[in-house]
This record gives C-alpha cells, structure tokens and sequence, in this order.
C-alpha cells in the first residue's frame, strides 16, 4: 500500500472489502473463483448499472470501518444500528450473496424522477400502507416452518388439460397488497405495447393492431408468473431507486412459494418447496410482471420495426403481425424467441403459432382475419343456443335460466368487439 493510500484508508476516504473468504468474482457469482483478497468499494455515487440512472448510494454504517485511526488514538467503536435492525437486515429474509446490493440506500432523484413515492425505511413503508412496524414485519419475513400460511391454494382446470394453480392471499395481506398497488404497484412504468391489466386496455385494442394482416404469428411465454421470481421482484424495486431493506421487504409482500404441509411432533407445518415468486390470486402480480417485462416489449418492439411488423402483449400472448413473407417471419420467430430467453424466459413450442389468411387467424381468441369477432363456428353454437332459449319451458328450468345467464354474458363480450355481429345473434333471441 502506497502512502496516500494509507493516508486515504486512515481518514476513511477509501474503503477496502475483504474478500479472500468468497467463492467467486467480486460482482460475478457465475465465474470461477480468483486470487483476489481485497476489492475497493467505490463510493463515487455513480450509477449502478452502465446505462443505467438509478445511482450506487452507499449506506456508510455497513461498509468496512477504518481500523487504522481507531488504533491510533484508542477510541472504543462504537454501535451504528439497534438490535432490532440488525436481526432484520441480517436474517435469513435479507440475506443476499450480492454484497454489492445489500448497503444500497434510496436513491431520491430516481423515485422522483418515476413519479414513485418515498419511502427511507421499513417505518415509512408501514405507515404509507397504514399499519404498524410489527404487522409489517409479520408478513414480510420468509419462513421455512409455516403455521399459519398468508395464502390458500388451489388448482382450476385448463382449457386444453391440466391445472393451474390458484394462491389467493387471506384478508388481511389481501386489503395491504391492494393498498400497495395503489401506493406503488400501478404507477411502475409499463409499456404502451402491453394490454392486459390495464385501464383502458383490453383484448379488443390488444387484437385491434393485427386486424388483416398477412401472416400473424403468436408466442406463448412458458410457466409465466413463476419465471417472475423473488429476485427479479426485488431488482425491480432497487432499480426505481428503493433501498435494499425496503426492496426486500416489497419483494416479500407480493411473492409467496408453493408449500407442502408437513406433520412433524404432532404440529403441522406448511414448508416452501421453491423459491419465491408472484402468484396467480395477488392483486399485485399483474401490474408487477407488466412491468418487469418491460425491457423485453421494449426489444422485441424494436425487432418488430425492423422487420416491418406490429408487435402486442396480452399477459404471456405476444403476438407478430405483418404483410411480408413467410421466411421473414421464420427469421423473426427465431429472433424473438433469442431475446426471450436472454430475458430470463421460455417460448411454449407448443403453443406458437404461423398462421396466415388461407386459414383462421386468432390473437387471445379474437378472429381477425377481417374484422374483430368471434368464429364462426362459435357464432353458429350462439345461434342455436338462441334457437332453444326461445322457448319459454326452457328458460323455466334452473338450467335453463343459467344457459341465459351464459348466452347473454357471450353476447355482451361479442358486443364489445364487434357491434354488428352481436346485434345480428340479438334479433334471433328477440
């Protein structure tokens, strides 16, 4: 160490972290580990990321102290956090491998200049959700041994086979979940290229764009909301600018994991079986997964306009829609599904879909070949259901009167994307 480097490191204007214990790079936990037994902490302020705004703002408390001016004058160190802080920052809930998140303070421009609101600490967070520190800590801690779990599950039937599993919170994390997503959940920036779960959008504007196109080609995102981790939640909230305490506890409140119960000395327990991740049945999962994919609707938008085609999301539905040829859209297929899986995600084979004018072309099960509307072989089933509910013993029974219920639901769903073809099967019941 040179002298001014010990001049700096005695007045605590250079800040040494000991790494020779770890297993891997400083920063890169997937590369091999090193001969480094030192890094320096840069404390500039600069941002956290290249291109990124959200700034590197340090919390001086947990950097590594000045030992060497302790030394010199025989001053006693003294504590900078209460107990109950340190039992929370450094529990099993908080803990991070990536110490290079773990002393991140708020950053105030980046949450002003979103328009998000400011919250320091747990403390602040709690009384923006109108609850107290303790209840807030109650729901926010990740445990392996659960009593008394914050959710219920259970499993609907899909479509096309399977299941798909169900986790709404209870009542009370339900109310504080929702004020969350008035809070802060809704006012994360999405992109305008997304059109579900949101105001003024829907399936009809998400379909409206591929309206008589040539080609239409349709890519479904694989197991969507589990691929929306903890982590990634987490990395959401520190990117607009949230410390890493209050990004933690955030991440906590709108993720859960499948857990099994377990009998174990006559008491039951529910324990995770995966990591965390947003669930289908939180309020606050939709506007959440709409925002951590906006860096994808934003490259695949991108990639859309280079070849000349119109690109929508509705949820895990992306769709490709254009007037070129087949082997463009072969080679933007095979594009789109690069960016996908750069992005931390997984096209369905399964469900991808080519389709041109010779046969049906359908976005989230709206036709648009050449007007928004429903099939014709599902106008044709709504027609004769039309036919029977004419008469009137039919409309008497139970049954009947629930097969109403669906026809009239059917008719106001058809009425919303195309007028005419709704008021054509609303005579045949009239």
């Amino acid at each position: 160490m040179g002298f001014f480097d010990f001049f700096k490191t005695l007045f605590g204007l250079q800040r040494r972290r000991d790494v020779s214990r770890l297993d891997s790079h400083p920063g890169h936990p997937d590369q091999p580990a090193l001969d480094v037994i030192s890094e320096t902490i840069d404390l500039s302020g600069g941002p956290l990321k290249e291109h990124h705004r959200r700034r590197a703002l340090r919390d001086q408390r947990l950097l590594p102290k000045s030992r060497a001016l302790t030394r010199a004058v025989g001053l006693k160190r003294r504590a900078v956090m209460d107990a109950s802080e340190a039992r929370r920052l450094f529990g099993a809930t908080l803990r991070t491998r990536n110490r290079h998140l773990r002393d991140l303070l708020t950053d105030r421009d980046q949450l002003k200049r979103l328009g998000l609101p400011l919250w320091e600490d747990e403390t602040s967070l709690a009384a923006a959700l109108g609850i107290s520190s303790r209840e807030l800590r109650y729901f926010s801690i990740h445990r392996q041994r659960e009593q008394q779990p914050h959710y219920v599950s259970f499993a609907l039937p899909k479509r096309h086979g399977g299941e798909r599993l169900i986790m709404a919170p209870k009542r009370r994390l339900k109310a504080i979940q929702r004020a969350l997503c008035t809070a802060l959940v809704n006012k994360l920036p999405v992109s305008e290229h997304a059109h579900a779960f949101r105001n003024s959008r829907n399936i009809k504007t998400g379909a409206l764009a591929h309206v008589g196109k040539r080609f239409v080609l349709r890519l479904d995102l694989k197991d969507f909301f589990p691929s929306v981790t903890f982590a990634r939640v987490r990395g959401l909230f520190i990117a607009c600018g949230y410390s890493y305490p209050v990004a933690s506890t955030l991440a906590v409140l709108t993720t859960e994991a499948i857990r099994q119960p377990i009998e174990h000395d006559g008491a039951l327990f529910h324990v995770p079986v995966g990591p965390r991740f947003c669930v289908q049945g939180a309020p606050t999962s939709p506007a959440l997964c709409n925002a951590i994919l906006l860096r994808l609707d934003r490259r695949l938008a991108g990639l859309a306009r280079q070849g000349g085609v119109t690109y929508t999301r509705y949820a895990d539905d992306l769709t490709f829609s254009g007037d070129v040829e087949r082997p463009a859209m072969d080679k933007l297929r095979a594009a789109a599904a690069k960016i996908i899986a750069a992005e931390g995600f997984v096209v369905n084979e399964a469900k991808t879909r080519l389709m041109g004018r010779g046969g049906r072309q359908s976005v989230t099960g709206v036709v648009v070949n050449q007007v928004l509307g429903l099939s014709r072989k599902e106008r044709r089933r709504l027609r004769a259901a039309a036919h029977q509910l004419r008469q009137p013993a039919v409309t008497e029974t139970p049954e009947g009167r629930r097969k109403l219920l669906w026809w009239r639901g059917k008719l106001a769903y058809l009425s919303m994307l195309n007028r005419t073809q709704a008021d054509a099967l609303a005579k045949r019941l009239d």
